[in-house]
């Protein structure tokens, strides 16, 4: 331990200490760890019980400030330092708390009590510290703080309900429906909903939100105490009848149709009445089939019952894998052949030059009503179905077509994780980019972090050959999905997406900022670029740029919007 400040003048002699009279050892370790310091040699004597629990004494040669270096925990030395300046000045003993290192490397805790040793001359000397091992309080009181951390931190259930209606998210049925099968039989139901005609308002998206979610209500008061509701579409609810028998499970689909049918629904600027259809599967425990297969099956359920003017269509078995995946292969090709697909485009703030130099390319499915939809839904089924990549290669298509229109243009285009992994993949990047005659440069390939990738063998040469002919690549949604840095030493990453979920509220949470700079740290010595996604006022932009975060993309930069030559030109 060091003089407080080298302007305290060093007398020669300590009162009690240049004379040997030191504490008098006790029974209790707490007087008999102690430790004294001359100002005048700027040395250090300590106890035999103080040595014991640094496991040796110090040596002859050890001055104070190599013993504060070496004995008191790093983060601790500014406390120590700041204790003995107080107990020096002021004349006035001083309590503090901090921790110690032995020589082994580990640490314990110690309340220390500071006393200035005066002389006779009324000038302090030096200072006398006495010195009590409290580890088992404070390892209980850590204990304590870090469980409240834990419990403000984590989140109540492993998936967020649903936003508009409450109910469960499509993953979080899908678990359940797994308990389900796990534990015997029973049925499960999806039933569409959407307004009639007449008040279809072209499928505005606000005014489904608010049917689906005025419509759950109906059901809630209608099914058993032992059911459970979910969304499982931007149109639909899944209903779990777990137990149920097939009867039942019949008897319960035309209840849930005929009271969505005969309920006239009063949104905030209109009444409505619902059309609504079902379809019901039948479950067995020890089947093959997964939660995600039944539900599938049971939305070609219900577009077969809507297909024949009919409220419900049962399906008694599961569908086999190879007809299940054969119609949503044939459901793809349709979609794709009468353009239910179209692109939408966000813009991407450089927060070095304050500029837009980027766009991200995003799908969306049109629905009956042309309006809009997410298409992670899609996505997810014909991923699990092994339907993708067509779907990819169409928007690597209107991508390449893009960049060729808009030389200027940026554009980073997201790939599923099973395409990615596919051998086709980069045979028909090479094709199109040369069909199209476009500068590699202007590309950047997403990787979507929460799609496992299929062989990452293929995924390796994919990004290899895309890096040698120009492109860039990104990894997306880091931080909540697979592997997330093992992907960063596998794949030449150049751009990392910090995931929105981290950024959205990080101005108000401590531990989302100490997340995000430890992953833009990872980042820079990577050297990688880092985007955050979610970005919706200026504060977190400004906190973004303070963290080092090199690109900006959220509502605050610009809302997706439909493709259109004017809203792509840099601002």
């Amino acid at each position: 331990m060091t003089a407080p400040d080298e302007r305290i003048p060093r007398p020669r002699a300590l009162h009690d200490v240049s004379s040997g009279r030191h504490p008098r050892k006790s029974k209790t370790a707490a007087v008999d760890a102690w430790f004294s310091y001359d100002a005048a040699g700027d040395k250090i004597v300590w106890s035999e019980g103080l040595g014991e629990m640094l496991g040796q004494s110090p040596s002859d040669n050890e001055v104070s400030r190599q013993v504060l270096a070496r004995y008191v925990h790093r983060d601790d030395q500014a406390t120590a330092l700041s204790a003995i300046t107080r107990a020096w000045t002021s004349r006035e003993p001083v309590q503090t708390t901090l921790r110690l290192t032995r020589v082994d490397g580990g640490w314990f805790d110690v309340d220390v009590r500071l006393d200035a040793v005066i002389g006779d001359d009324g000038v302090a000397r030096g200072v006398r510290g006495v010195i009590t091992d409290v580890s088992a309080r404070e390892r209980a009181r850590r204990e304590v703080a870090r469980l409240a951390r834990r419990g403000e931190t984590v989140q109540t259930t492993v998936a967020d309900p649903d936003p508009a209606t409450g109910l469960l998210t499509r993953a979080g049925f899908a678990d359940e429906l797994d308990r389900a099968l796990r534990r015997g039989g029973g049925a499960v139901l999806v039933v569409r909903v959407e307004p009639d005609r007449a008040h279809a308002d072209h499928g505005r998206p606000e005014r489904n939100a608010e049917l689906l979610h005025r419509a759950a209500r109906v059901l809630e008061g209608v099914i058993r105490p032992a059911d459970l509701l979910g969304r499982v579409g931007p149109n639909e609810i899944g209903v779990l009848l777990a137990g149920a028998s097939w009867a039942l499970a019949r008897r319960q689909g035309e209840l849930f149709v005929e009271s969505l049918r005969a309920h006239p629904f009063v949104l905030p600027d209109v009444w409505v009445r619902a059309k609504a259809w079902a379809g019901v599967v039948r479950f067995q425990p020890g089947g093959e089939t997964a939660s995600h297969d039944l539900l599938i099956d049971a939305e070609q359920a219900w577009r077969q019952a809507r297909h024949a003017d009919r409220p419900l269509t049962l399906v008694p078995h599961p569908v086999p894998a190879r007809d299940r995946q054969g119609s949503w292969r044939e459901r793809v090709a349709d979609a794709l052949g009468t353009d239910r697909f179209t692109l939408y485009s966000q813009p991407i703030l450089d927060l070095q030059s304050n500029r837009i130099t980027r766009h991200e390319l995003l799908l969306r499915v049109l629905d009956e009503n042309d309006g809009p939809q997410s298409p992670i839904q899609v996505l997810d089924i014909a991923e699990r179905l092994d339907a993708v990549f067509d779907i990819d290669l169409w928007v690597v298509e209107r991508a390449m077509q893009l960049a060729a229109e808009h030389q200027d243009l940026n554009l980073q285009i997201n790939l599923s994780g099973r395409s990615v992994g596919d051998p086709r993949l980069t045979a028909e990047v090479e094709r199109l980019i040369k069909h199209y005659d476009v500068n590699p440069e202007q590309l950047t390939f997403e990787i979507t972090e929460t799609a496992l990738i299929g062989n990452l063998s293929e995924a390796r040469h994919f990004a290899d050959r895309v890096r040698d002919l120009g492109c860039e690549l990104a990894l997306d949604d880091f931080g909540s999905g697979y592997a997330s840095f093992r992907y960063l030493r596998i794949f030449p990453i150049d751009l990392v997406k910090i995931d929105g979920e981290y950024v959205v509220r990080l101005t108000q949470n401590q531990q989302d900022q100490v997340l995000v700079r430890a992953l833009v740290q990872v980042c820079q010595a990577y050297g990688i670029h880092t985007v955050a996604e979610f970005v919706q006022d200026e504060p977190t932009l400004r906190l973004l740029r303070e963290l080092g975060v090199d690109f900006v993309q959220g509502y605050f930069v610009g809302r997706p919007s439909p493709l259109e030559s004017s809203r792509l030109r840099r601002s």
